[in-house]
């Protein structure tokens, strides 16, 4: 969840900065860094880094709404499915302690 809160956060702010001339999109590798929380225990999320490849306008500005909004759904079924993921496995210590209890 501290991976998807991060990266909403960078994309968020590529919104907001739309119009900023000379602004750079940021963002997060979702993959790499949940990976790299998988191996290394839970640790914060990495750097964001500036996105390759994107059309710079007149102003040096490289944001696409298009790609930040595709961003924020996938994010948004991302965080769902973690959600329900940690609801059920709540539900299921809950049961556990429950059970001990009698």
């Amino acid at each position: 969840m501290d991976v998807l809160a991060a990266r909403q956060a960078l994309i968020t702010s590529n919104i907001a900065n739309i119009d900023t001339p000379g602004y750079r999109t940021v963002d997060l590798n979702f993959q790499q860094e949940f990976q790299h929380l998988l191996d290394s225990g839970g640790d914060v999320p990495g750097a964001p880094s500036e996105v390759a490849g994107l059309q710079i306008k007149n102003d040096g500005n490289n944001v696409n709404m298009d790609r930040e909004l595709r961003l924020l759904a996938e994010d948004s079924i991302r965080f769902s499915a973690v959600s329900t993921l940690a609801q059920s496995q709540l539900a299921l210590v809950k049961s556990a302690i429950d059970n001990l209890q009698g």
